[in-house]
């Protein structure tokens, strides 16, 4: 039995989708916070039980029988984050959970700018504490997040962000395909995993031109500080927190910690992952 959380996710949805190409549906369950959202999936055979993070029986519950538990990081951060998944780890040696994968990112470590990543290197701390196997996916970086911060310059043509670095945007559908063959026992990792990111690190200069060639119209690249952009969110509606949780994906890639670009994911699904002038394409024409 292999338990997923999050599988109404973005990430957790789509893995669900290329696990079950993989394995027979018996094998396959998931562990929600509202099974309603989950009842295609059960009605297709996918075993479907409710699991709150914030209620650890619940989890025990529906981790139940696992032999690998695929635990989708949470959309949370600091210490809210942390404990989250520590309730989730308990629950998992709880229920004899086999193996415990979980969904961190490149550049994972304790001195990270970017707060998600000091809480990804939090979380691996405590799987390494279990004494369980687990495996940790250094997911590069989504490029849905830097769609996101394209969405105004979409109708402006100016791309004003802080000052940027090179990082390697990675597509969903990628990551989840790796995930469910790492899942299905095609490939095995002890520990974090490589880096598993798109096959190029772009900075957003480079990013106004794949957007100039992509839509045939003119885009530029300006630099906002810091302290203007912070404003600018903060006067979008944003919490001070979430804004300065954005200035530091920033920060972070100045200092090139998602630069690195690695050939382990295009390894293990035997193609070269999908470009970013790709997800710009479809999330545009859309």
């Amino acid at each position: 039995m292999i338990i997923i959380t999050g599988a109404t996710g973005k990430l957790g949805r789509r893995t669900v989708e290329r696990l079950l190409e993989r394995v027979p549906v018996d094998r396959v369950g998931v562990s929600v916070r509202d099974p309603r959202k989950a009842q295609d999936l059960a009605d297709r055979g996918v075993r479907v039980r409710q699991g709150s993070f914030d209620d650890p029986a619940s989890l025990v519950h529906s981790f139940e029988g696992a032999e690998q538990l695929l635990l989708v990081s949470l959309d949370r951060t600091g210490q809210e984050c942390v404990s989250g998944h520590g309730v989730a780890i308990d629950a998992a040696v709880q229920a004899g959970v086999g193996r415990i994968l979980y969904t961190s990112q490149m550049g994972a470590a304790h001195d990270s700018r970017f707060q998600a990543c000091r809480d990804h290197a939090q979380t691996e701390d405590l799987l390494r504490a279990t004494g369980l196997p687990w495996t940790a996916l250094r997911n590069g970086f989504y490029a849905s997040s830097a769609l996101q911060f394209l969405e105004s310059s979409r109708h402006t043509g100016d791309i004003a962000l802080p000052a940027d670095g090179p990082v390697a945007w990675t597509g969903h559908d990628d990551l989840a395909e790796a995930t469910a063959m790492i899942l299905a026992e095609e490939a095995r990792y002890e520990g974090p995993t490589p880096p598993l990111t798109g096959s190029a690190a772009l900075d957003f200069d480079t990013v106004a031109e794949i957007a100039s060639q992509t839509t045939g119209r003119p885009f530029i690249r300006t630099v906002v500080p810091d302290d203007a952009f912070r404003e600018q969110v903060l006067a979008h509606g944003a919490p001070a927190p979430i804004a300065d949780l954005m200035l530091s994906i920033f920060a972070a890639a100045r200092h090139g910690e998602f630069a690195t670009v690695d050939p382990t994911l295009a390894e293990l699904i035997g193609r070269e992952p999908a470009t970013f002038r790709t997800h710009l394409e479809h999330a545009w024409a859309a």
